[in-house]
């Protein structure tokens, strides 16, 4: 999640190896979304983390972002009765959680945590641009998912809840799916956003105060993430959905992974280069 060097800046290089004229192109082209393949027709020039890390990574992540999420919303609620401070501290714990988690494993798996987020990838890379192929979409979304799911456990276990008690917190309300449309399609604009104007340096800070902002402007709390829909069923406490309102929540999700995407196309629509002309010798 680093920038490139802006095109004419001089490129540093060791004290006894070449210099690079100062009008000679970056070294590399534009970021490609979080840990995503980069285009098949760019040259690679360094080895890629091995996928078994990659996967590693994507589930020690999302159990952890879940672990938070819960565990915060358990704390909460031992705390106060004071539903927004309950809400306050859950968001809160929230944000830093999720800024500190992308920080430190973004440079091994791009730090998705979200089959919403691989999902938009992929799709990215069939259109020829910078994604994860098939076989990294079917690692990526079984451990991000398993991560999930022993997130919730792992909080429910230390706070003394059962390890596994389905959650009675019914989330069916239209108004609520409605928000977690809204919420998912602000996620995607706001990463593949990132990822065209080549910011992603600022994706920890970035992505972490939108779901923490989400928390309070979406009706559903802004879940916008598959993953921990599932794995947050698992838990009957504050931050828990029922089952049966799993499967709206992960269908508006999609829905909203594919109007983020539209969005992308649209605000960050690529210009057509137009050659210099070159004067008559």
């Amino acid at each position: 999640m680093t920038a490139t060097e802006p095109v004419g800046a001089p490129i540093a290089m060791p004290a006894d190896g070449p210099q690079l004229p100062a009008d000679a192109p970056p070294a590399d082209g534009p970021q490609p979304a979080p840990g995503a393949t980069p285009p098949r027709t760019a040259p690679r020039t360094q080895p890629r983390t091995p996928l078994i890390a990659r996967a590693a990574a994507e589930t020690v992540g999302t159990a952890a972002l879940v672990a938070i999420v819960v565990g915060s919303g358990i704390q909460a609620t031992k705390l106060t009765q004071d539903v927004a401070l309950q809400l306050l501290a859950n968001s809160t714990a929230t944000v830093f959680g999720l800024g500190v988690l992308i920080a430190l494993l973004g440079p091994v798996s791009g730090a998705h945590f979200n089959p919403a987020v691989t999902l938009a990838e992929w799709w990215t890379a069939r259109r020829g641009g910078a994604g994860v192929n098939g076989r990294e979409l079917a690692v990526y979304v079984p451990s991000q998912i398993a991560g999930a799911i022993a997130g919730a456990i792992l909080a429910d276990a230390m706070f003394g809840e059962p390890l596994v008690k389905w959650s009675t917190h019914d989330r069916s309300a239209g108004n609520l799916l409605l928000g977690e449309v809204v919420a998912t399609a602000g996620l995607i604009l706001l990463i593949f956003g990132l990822a065209r104007t080549d910011r992603l340096r600022f994706a920890p800070v970035a992505v972490a105060s939108y779901i923490g902002a989400a928390y309070w402007f979406t009706s559903s709390t802004s879940f916008a993430n598959p993953a921990v829909t599932i794995g947050r069923a698992f838990t009957d406490t504050f931050a828990g959905i029922a089952p049966a309102s799993v499967a709206g929540f992960i269908g508006m999700q999609l829905i909203g992974v594919v109007v983020g995407l539209a969005l992308v196309a649209v605000i960050f629509m690529r210009g057509e280069s137009t050659a210099a002309e070159v004067p008559a010798a």
